[in-house]
């Protein structure tokens, strides 16, 4: 009897993009001095993106592509003088290219196009196994795979039965459905397949479900996601650090 050899491990992914060219509007003020990824979380003096690129780091990233727009030096300012957990560099649109055209542009500089990368939106703050997306990319042999999260609804809802009684208030409840987290992992052909100008989610990311190659990974339960769009956003999510950081304080203390 003959045993075939054992598939090989998919290789780590090292290299990513962050899109960091919007302009954050629903942002200001904190945004009339800097783009939205250099807003800093209150109480931890690192911005958005300080955090992103620790994380990217703690994932085996060692090259990051970050596209830049509005307010791009004070970014690459921002960069030159902070002692980075990897190789950053950046990329900047003289005029915006959409989404799908900022990921294209900004993928053109990866150091290695022959490899698969991650990709993420600059106004994201989460925490979970990108390795672990990697290798679901790879299972299943995808062209692009997105991150799918559960986020709570900002509203209360109310629960009621068939005759319209109320019986109980929700806070916050999660959402029935998943929403594209912001966070890619794209195989090497993906970048030839993005417009030029555009959003890739209008364009790129249909095609690919018509073909069956783009699949979706559920963020894993207990995974920390966050979108920073609004004030609300910043505060919240100091909040949360906050308890999460007490948390991990009275586990060492216990």
């Amino acid at each position: 009897m003959t045993t075939g050899s054992p598939t090989a491990p998919p290789a780590a992914v090292t290299q990513a993009v962050v899109l960091a060219g919007g302009q954050g509007s629903r942002l200001r003020p904190y945004t009339d001095d800097r783009p939205k990824p250099m807003v800093e979380i209150p109480g931890t003096g690192t911005p958005i993106i300080g955090h992103q690129l620790e994380w990217l780091a703690a994932e085996g990233v060692t090259d990051v592509v970050i596209s830049c727009g509005h307010l791009a030096e004070v970014l690459q300012q921002w960069l030159d003088s902070t002692d980075l957990p990897l190789k950053a560099s950046t990329v900047v649109e003289k005029e915006p290219l959409g989404r799908g055209g900022g990921l294209k542009y900004a993928a053109a500089a990866l150091p290695r196009p022959e490899e698969p990368w991650y990709a993420t939106n600059g106004d994201i703050w989460t925490r979970f196994s990108l390795r672990d997306m990697a290798a679901f990319h790879a299972e299943r042999a995808a062209t692009a795979t997105l991150a799918l999260a559960r986020p709570n609804i900002p509203w209360g809802a109310v629960e009621t039965d068939e005759f319209g009684h109320v019986l109980d208030f929700i806070e916050a409840p999660p959402s029935p459905y998943l929403i594209n987290a912001g966070l890619y992992v794209f195989s090497p052909e993906f970048t030839a397949l993005l417009p030029d100008l555009g959003d890739h989610e209008r364009t790129t990311f249909p095609q690919l479900a018509r073909e069956r190659r783009l699949a979706g990974f559920p963020l894993p339960q207990g995974s920390y996601w966050r979108a920073i769009d609004t004030a609300k956003d910043l505060s919240e999510a100091a909040k949360e650090l906050a308890r999460a950081t007490s948390a991990d304080g009275s586990r060492r203390d216990g």
